[in-house]
């Protein structure tokens, strides 16, 4: 699948026993690995307050991670814009530009504390869904309710530390209008009053929207005429309405003429299934930390995940993830995300990966790259 080309999503995981140094060391090896496996980007997530995610500010880790590289594209999966304003990430990615023109993609997507905001409603899904399948077979599981962790004291703090006192977040969608004007150097304020970013204006960044729903992300990049990266790791209840949603609304603009969509997926891939399943062991836990709320733990061992308790409530929280985990041998993985392309009509994929030991990890990576290349 040659013609699909292949992205990396990295969180900076820090693997237990390590620290946040040794991840992004990990994580800037990882590109590096990644530029010569022929991936055709590499964005870092942004999260906070996880004690096993180093990923906190994406601008920082990828001017970084620029300086180590040379040809891959690198870019943001996403810059939370309810706690920062249109000008500090201009100005930040206008920056980095300025001294490695061209590589970079501005991905924005909405904070991960904000409860969701109102938007024009999607249309409804029109793929159907039929006892959890999606016509050519691709697992959607039943809906997650973030209701939990949008009403965690975590999150409220983590909102309250993000933002200045007495700060509102900016409405999403006049952000990403004021994004783009700032980038063009049309901006004017209400009053009419020109601003110019610098650097910044001018910038040759790539604008994409993330989202996983039909709803307000799908809708600002549609309407904007904008790339959409929609995600089946995170939300794959709703990957289907994400992706249908955004081409309702998609009208041609400067930037496209057509809808454009990349798909995230969670993979591990070892030589056979048997080692490739051992060592995506720890995901569970992980996933179970985060959607507790009490923020993403140090990536375990596969001996430290199998000592975890686990209640029945435990297996229901993460068993959409889990179930959607594309795990095994190149040729199994590979056949599973051609499944997920070929349901969501991905132009693009963008692969997630988490082992514990980061040689695991990049060798991953590349079987994928290779499987992929031969087919």
């Amino acid at each position: 699948m040659p013609d699909i080309p292949l992205g990396v999503l990295d969180l900076v995981p820090i693997p237990s026993g390590s620290t946040a140094a040794d991840a992004l060391r990990n994580s800037i090896d990882l590109a590096q690995h990644a530029e010569r496996f022929g991936y055709a980007r590499y964005w870092f997530a942004e999260h906070h307050l996880n004690p096993g995610v180093a990923g906190t500010s994406p601008a920082v880790v990828l001017a970084l991670t620029a300086s180590a590289t040379s040809t891959i594209r690198l870019g943001s999966g996403a810059v939370q814009l309810g706690h920062r304003t249109a000008l500090s990430t201009v100005e930040e990615f206008g920056l980095i530009d300025a001294l490695h023109p061209g590589r970079f993609d501005l991905g924005l997507g909405r904070s991960g504390g904000r409860p969701p905001g109102q938007a024009n409603a999607a249309p409804a899904t029109v793929t159907p869904v039929v006892d959890g399948r999606a016509p050519n077979g691709l697992l959607i599981p039943s809906r997650f309710s973030f209701e939990r962790l949008l009403g965690s004291p975590r999150i409220a703090l983590q909102r309250k530390l993000l933002l200045l006192p007495g700060a509102e977040s900016p409405d999403y969608a006049e952000q990403i209008d004021d994004i783009l004007a700032l980038l063009a150097g049309t901006y004017r304020s209400p009053e009419g009053v020109e601003a110019h970013a610098v650097p910044g204006e001018g910038a040759d960044v790539e604008v994409w929207i993330l989202g996983s729903s039909g709803g307000q992300s799908a809708e600002a990049a549609g309407a904007r005429g904008l790339r959409f990266a929609a995600n089946y790791h995170v939300s794959p209840a709703t990957v289907l309405e994400a992706v249908e949603g955004y081409r309702a609304f998609f009208q041609p603009s400067d930037f496209l003429d057509k809808p454009y969509v990349s798909v995230s997926a969670d993979v591990v891939v070892a030589e056979d299934e048997e080692t490739a399943r051992e060592l995506a062991t720890g995901y569970a836990a992980w996933v179970r930390s985060i959607r507790t709320a009490e923020g993403a733990i140090e990536y375990p061992t596969p001996e430290q995940a199998r000592a975890f308790e686990w209640s029945d409530e435990d297996r229901e929280l993460v068993r959409d993830r889990v179930d959607t985990q594309f795990v095994g041998s190149p040729e199994q993985v590979a056949d599973g995300l051609v499944q997920l392309q070929e349901a969501t009509g991905a132009h693009e994929l963008l692969i997630t990966t988490i082992t514990h030991d980061h040689a695991d990890r990049v060798r991953s990576y590349e079987l994928l790259a290779r499987e992929w290349s031969r087919r």
